[in-house]
């Protein structure tokens, strides 16, 4: 293979290397002739992010920051080879934690991912619960507790932290921990950490309850007005938010006339009928 010279040897001319082939700029000899990119490696990691050249983004999403390498597979290995590199990616995942502690984070984090992506929350409440999972574990809140049962808790408490509206029971049911456990979970990051989180605002689930009920605007903004009549007469202490949510928005339908069973609605909650009914009877008396 020719090496690229920087003169032309036959005039002492300048060469041009910006195409394909480099070629002299005085007499038009062609110098060299190869299929090497010269310019620089641009990638794109993100959709979101500018493109770069420093390799991926650390994030804290991962118990690594992202920095540790994987080996791929391919398919053009067979034999001996394959089953060498199949060991050495074996070892390579073993070699990636080094004690349970990070084994334990790792479960917690991928966890943590799968569910934030199936809830359809952002990456921003997915990092914060990573951060909030890993102080938990920093405060030794994890003996004797379920990993499923804490990714769960502190994705719930994020999204209360960050005003959110998710009840417990939707989060459990894509979460690969019972209710329960992310109850006794939740109460311990929120006794031991402090977290700061207050009384559930019903209003914080209307928009949510209303579009998927698909009911006209004019009846959300009078569950907006019900719910604000009801914190004014203390009708929503001690109360699950979801059901007061619920039953303003049949309240509502009711005085239009429109069609809203108290079944549906008490569905798109995740509460019973009962539940609903007690706002209900208390907003008509």
């Amino acid at each position: 293979m020719a090496v690229t010279a920087t003169r032309c040897p036959e005039c002492d001319g300048t060469v041009d290397e910006s195409s394909r082939e480099t070629v002299c700029t005085e007499c038009g000899l062609v110098v060299d002739e190869d299929q090497i990119d010269r310019g620089p490696e641009w990638r794109s990691f993100d959709d979101e992010e500018e493109k770069a050249r420093t390799g991926a983004p650390l994030t804290r999403s991962r118990h690594d920051r992202g920095l540790t390498t994987e080996i791929g597979r391919s398919t053009r290995l067979k034999g001996r080879k394959r089953r060498r590199m199949a060991r050495m990616r074996r070892e390579h995942n073993r070699a990636q934690t080094r004690s349970k502690r990070d084994r334990n984070k790792r479960m917690g984090f991928i966890e943590i991912r799968r569910l934030v992506s199936q809830l359809g929350l952002s990456k921003t409440i997915r990092d914060r619960a990573c951060v909030l999972f890993e102080s938990s574990q920093d405060a030794d809140l994890l003996v004797g507790r379920s990993i499923e049962g804490f990714a769960a808790a502190v994705v719930y408490a994020t999204c209360r932290t960050s005003g959110i509206a998710r009840t417990v029971e939707e989060i459990a049911d894509d979460a690969q921990a019972s209710t329960d456990e992310l109850r006794v979970a939740y109460d311990a990051i929120n006794r031991e950490l402090g977290l700061p989180t207050g009384p559930i605002n019903p209003r914080e689930y209307l928009p949510r309850f209303a579009s998927d009920l698909d009911v006209p605007q004019r009846i959300e903004r009078r569950a907006t007005e019900l719910v604000d009549a009801a914190e004014d007469q203390n009708l929503v202490a001690g109360k699950n938010p979801g059901g007061v949510a619920a039953g303003c928005l049949y309240t509502a339908a009711r005085e239009h006339d429109y069609d809203l069973t108290q079944q549906t609605a008490a569905d798109a909650a995740g509460v019973s009928p009962v539940t609903l009914r007690s706002t209900y009877q208390a907003l008509t008396e």
